[in-house]
């Protein structure tokens, strides 16, 4: 290996380094939020390109915690299992959609809830990060050999400097298809289980009978009704026979009824009044 290709290596290589967060370095008590961006700017600080950039802020917290990125906090206080997540999203949101990423980490919060399924988890990761890293730098350096060879720097170093990174850019945005391709197909196998766990619950229910019981009413027997009696119509003859233990009541005086004193006809005019017929005599015949 010449002296060029050692110090392409070593550039690479500087290029190349990102800061990270040992399992054993997140803490095992809540934060609140400004211990949780301090705690970020301190282990990730290096990566960021300027000064002026934020590796984490409270606005950002916000936005994960409102688009179910991350779980609310408890009583305003994050656990490790929140680390985890925003260490997760950090490194995710350079490459993925925001959206992409929420379909990515829901299921990792339904199935794995608690903070030490979280850890072992992240554990599994790191181990498989250490060995990819020389995995990228081998591949790095063999996307620079190939620019070199055909738009040797000597000749051109814009070409050559523009050559290089179309390829990395290259390289990202086949990987970046590929993950949004995986993430498709891991939605539709969720839903796919989802859905034959629903069917299966169900078969496992008992039928529901959907022929509701015919419901015997009580028949009423016919009873057959009594005639009225006819109250037979009779003709008052003369007055009614006075009853002398019911006394007759006219109106709502409650007076009896007075009978009425016969007209007297008054002579007209000067017309002398009728005398009266003389006394009849009573004579006895006398028996001789």
């Amino acid at each position: 290996m010449d002296n060029e290709t050692l110090e392409l290596k070593r550039k690479i290589r500087s290029m190349l380094r990102l800061d990270f967060i040992l399992p054993e370095d997140i803490p095992e008590i809540e934060l609140y939020m400004d211990q949780v961006t301090q705690f970020m700017d301190q282990h990730l600080g290096k990566n960021k390109r300027s000064e002026e950039d934020k590796v984490l802020t409270k606005t950002m917290i916000n936005n994960y915690t409102r688009n179910h990125l991350v779980p609310p906090p408890n009583k305003k206080k994050y656990s490790k299992e929140h680390l985890i997540q925003l260490i997760y999203i950090y490194y995710l949101k350079n490459v993925l959609a925001i959206g992409d990423i929420q379909k990515l980490v829901e299921p990792l919060q339904e199935e794995y809830p608690s903070a030490e399924k979280m850890s072992e988890i992240y554990e599994a990761i790191y181990e498989l990060e250490k060995p990819w890293y020389f995995s990228i730098e081998a591949e790095t350096l063999k996307a620079a050999a190939l620019v070199e060879k055909k738009l040797p720097e000597e000749k051109n170093p814009y070409l050559n400097k523009m050559a290089f990174i179309y390829l990395l850019a290259y390289d990202m945005f086949s990987k970046k298809r590929l993950i949004e391709n995986l993430i498709d197909e891991m939605v539709e196998e969720l839903e796919a289980k989802k859905g034959a766990e629903k069917e299966e619950k169900t078969a496992k229910k008992p039928e529901k009978k959907t022929a509701k019981k015919a419901v015997k009413k009580p028949v009423k027997k016919a009873v057959a009704k009594k005639a009225k009696p006819v109250a037979k119509a009779v003709k008052p003859a003369g007055r009614p026979a006075k009853n002398p233990a019911v006394k007759q009541v006219s109106g709502t005086t409650g007076k009896m009824p007075q009978a009425k004193k016969p007209a007297v006809k008054k002579p007209a005019g000067n017309a002398p009044a009728p005398k009266k017929p003389a006394a009849r005599k009573n004579t006895r015949r006398i028996e001789e």
